[in-house]
């Protein structure tokens, strides 16, 4: 009888282990809203130093140009500038002011044409190959990218990350990809189920045990560039989406504080939106494009003869855009290194739709979007993006003159206390912000990297 007794208490004990390890388990998996399924790479537990690191939950709200807020009355917006910093005149864009150049360039802190996302869909001579954010088997290869981004260099550095969805964020870039990440389905990306997943999922991750909680998350919502794309950057429905993105930005704020955690949030946008002037601009209609490869208005051509022959057709084509050899473009616009640019350049005078030729006949020939964005932000103000931070790091009721966009990278990473490599950016651009820095603002010329 006693070796029966010894075997239940043995077989007691297991399965008291058994569910103890089952509760542990369970304990580090988080509760995730089944609307936004999140991969999961199996990272390591945070580090010492990184269990003692503030977070940040950065949001890019898609086309939520520099005046929106301000313009329709987003109370939740204008609440964080209020108790931390914003930018009242808006934050530039990299050129070309578009959505996967920016984002890359908001978590690089390199230009475009340094991180190698020149468009978002562009012509990669060596490959022969070409880049289209539509394109999942592209989008998720990791060669096509250039930097490391701050999910990857947290990682580096011991501490996890999650990407709520962010461009480049699918694809294993130095090294590394985020412990948590979601993959993009735009069938699905403006359903309210979606978005209010995003912040459901964000908060999962912070409920869990210190050692496997992300220190930083970062999510994207694709509105209202869409609306501003579909009706135009003044018309009612894309008000009324950059007041349904600020009710977003409300609900999760409160969330967030009912955390208790020492959270900085910061809210961005990665450009502006322009309405449209007139129809298409055709490059074909000035020239012969029979011996360049295009990408909308990306021209890639097959021989030097070939190019310096194009430029000299288009250089006084059009008082609709500027033509440029690709070394002689103004290096204020930081786009004339990379083979991926295209040569020539064309750079848009005004808010034109250009592109090289017509669709083949048959094929259909939409007119233009009512909005549109991709110019040059330092001659249109329309393209400047928004910019609010606040949390414990964050000087309160601090406004900020316009700056590049490359300067967040080291700024947030400072918060993160992580080690950044050399960038475009300057941290003590956006010093002044900063609570350890006691507010006040250095100015000095920004370091520029090269391309990798």
């Amino acid at each position: 009888m006693s070796g029966i007794f010894s075997r239940m208490r043995h077989c007691g004990a297991a399965v008291v282990l058994a569910f103890a390890l089952a509760a542990t388990a369970a304990a580090q998996q988080p509760r995730l809203n089944p609307a936004l399924p999140l991969e999961h790479t199996g990272s390591e537990p945070n580090s010492a130093a990184a269990q003692k690191s503030h977070y940040v939950v950065l949001v890019s709200l898609d086309g939520f140009r520099w005046d929106y807020a301000t313009r329709d009355g987003a109370k939740h917006l204008l609440a964080l500038g209020k108790s931390g910093a914003w930018a009242p005149e808006g934050m530039l864009p990299s050129y070309p002011s578009l959505t996967f150049p920016n984002h890359f360039t908001i978590v690089t802190g390199l230009y475009p044409g340094h991180h190698g996302l020149v468009a978002n869909s562009f012509y990669d001579e060596a490959k022969m190959a070409r880049y289209t954010m539509s394109d999942a088997s592209v989008v998720t290869d990791g060669s096509w990218y250039s930097g490391t981004p701050i999910w990857s260099l947290a990682e580096s550095q011991g501490m996890r990350t999650a990407c709520l969805f962010w461009p480049g964020s699918e694809a294993e870039i130095a090294g590394r990809r985020p412990t948590w990440y979601a993959k993009f389905d735009v069938k699905t990306e403006r359903s309210e189920a979606v978005q209010q997943a995003r912040i459901d999922d964000a908060l999962g991750l912070l409920k869990l045990p210190e050692a496997q909680r992300p220190h930083f998350i970062a999510m994207y919502f694709s509105e209202p560039d869409h609306e501003g794309h579909e009706f135009g950057p003044d018309a009612p429905q894309t008000k009324a989406a950059v007041l349904k993105m600020d009710a977003i930005i409300g609900r999760l704020k409160a969330a967030l504080d009912k955390t208790k955690l020492p959270i900085d949030l910061v809210v961005v946008s990665d450009h502006g939106m322009a309405k449209v002037e007139g129809g298409w601009i055709n490059l074909s209609d000035f020239a012969d494009l029979g011996n360049f490869e295009a990408v909308g208005s990306l021209l890639y051509g097959k021989s030097e003869e070939n190019r310096a022959k194009l430029y000299n057709a288009l250089k006084h084509a059009s008082s609709q855009f500027f033509v440029y050899r690709r070394k002689d473009v103004p290096a204020g616009l930081h786009y004339n290194e990379n083979p991926r640019e295209g040569d020539p350049v064309i750079v848009a005078t005004g808010p034109y739709a250009i592109r090289a030729r017509k669709p083949a006949e048959g094929k259909p020939d939409n007119p233009p979007q009512p909005g549109a964005h991709g110019y040059d932000p330092r001659t249109m103000p329309e393209m400047k993006a928004s910019f609010f931070a606040t949390g414990p790091d964050i000087v309160p009721g601090k406004t900020v003159k316009p700056f590049e966009n490359v300067n967040l990278y080291p700024w947030m990473a400072h918060m993160l206390g992580l080690t950044t490599p050399k960038s475009d950016g300057n941290l003590n651009i956006l010093a002044g912000t900063l609570r350890d820095n006691g507010g006040e603002t250095p100015e000095p010329e920004p370091e520029t990297a090269k391309p990798q």
